[in-house]
């Protein structure tokens, strides 16, 4: 059993003045085995916010199937919530209670709710437990939210672009602490962003969603085993299968290109591809084509 799976997900929005269909998530399908990190990679606008609102019942999906720890109905995903927790991009907590009152409506709201580790995590992460949310910065909020979704016993974590707008200090914190929760073989987290440097110092498989649609999914070591950055001319370009390229943009320089190891020509150099070049260069050739 996976800690996550998604089956052909599909959801439509329609324009409420002119009832054409503005964005579409479509046939959205994955896979995160238990105690693995996945990131889901994207634009603005790709579809990752509306994939995890799916996934959390927020949201109504067209047609799909998605599983939760072994649970496949919005009935029996309400039931586990002690066991998932969630990261939004904007914390929901009222702008004006502390962390304190925080606390006690959470030991209503979970089961398993563990005081003594929330109030350890507010003092490993320095958030005033007596200043309201409204006066704490955004990075501090993330925190708190983070805090939260950690003192409950979960197993999976669930985070929408959870370091985004953050400095860069804040976000490897985020980082070393998922890489800590993973720790455990039962944990499991998928995460959204669109700041794919970060995703890869973390991410065990990566999701590339793409207008709507998973364009490429896969472990991420055998993904950047698989490609190579080559940078040439325009005619030993000319040289290399069309098939092999997954990404390529022509510059006063040349190519720079993503395109399959074996399929680079004899002599020809070329460099490790990193996340963030296969995902770039992966979606310009998408836009152009």
């Amino acid at each position: 059993m996976n800690a996550v799976e998604l089956k052909g997900l599909c959801k439509k929005y329609k324009s409420k003045k002119s009832g054409t269909r503005e964005f579409e998530l479509k046939d959205v399908s994955l896979t995160l085995p238990y105690g693995c990190i996945m990131g889901l990679i994207g634009e603005n606008g790709a579809g990752k916010s509306t994939t995890i609102s799916l996934m959390l019942d927020i949201i109504e999906k067209d047609k799909g199937e998605i599983s939760l720890l072994g649970c496949n109905t919005a009935e029996e995903r309400v039931k586990a919530k002690d066991d998932i927790g969630v990261v939004l991009d904007e914390p929901c907590f009222p702008v004006y209670f502390t962390a304190v009152q925080i606390n006690k409506i959470m030991k209503s709201t979970y089961s398993k709710w563990n005081e003594e580790q929330f109030f350890s995590y507010l003092e490993r992460f320095d958030i005033d437990q007596k200043k309201i949310v409204k006066k704490l910065s955004k990075g501090m909020k993330m925190k708190l939210s983070i805090a939260v979704a950690l003192s409950h016993s979960a197993k999976l974590l669930i985070m929408d672009e959870p370091t985004s707008g953050l400095d860069p200090v804040v976000r490897n914190e985020i980082v070393e602490i998922l890489l800590e929760f993973t720790r455990e073989p039962t944990n499991s987290v998928l995460i959204s962003s669109h700041i794919v440097s970060d995703l890869e110092k973390l991410c065990d498989y990566v999701a590339f969603i793409h207008k709507g649609r998973v364009v490429l999914c896969d472990e991420k070591d055998r993904l950047l085993e698989r490609y190579a950055t080559v940078h040439c001319t325009a005619e030993e370009f000319g040289r290399i299968e069309p098939s092999s390229v997954k990404g390529s943009i022509e510059t006063h320089y040349g190519v720079d290109a993503v395109i399959e190891r074996t399929a680079i020509p004899d002599g020809m150099d070329f460099e490790p591809v990193s996340m963030e070049e296969l995902f770039v260069l992966f979606v310009k050739n998408r836009h152009l084509s």
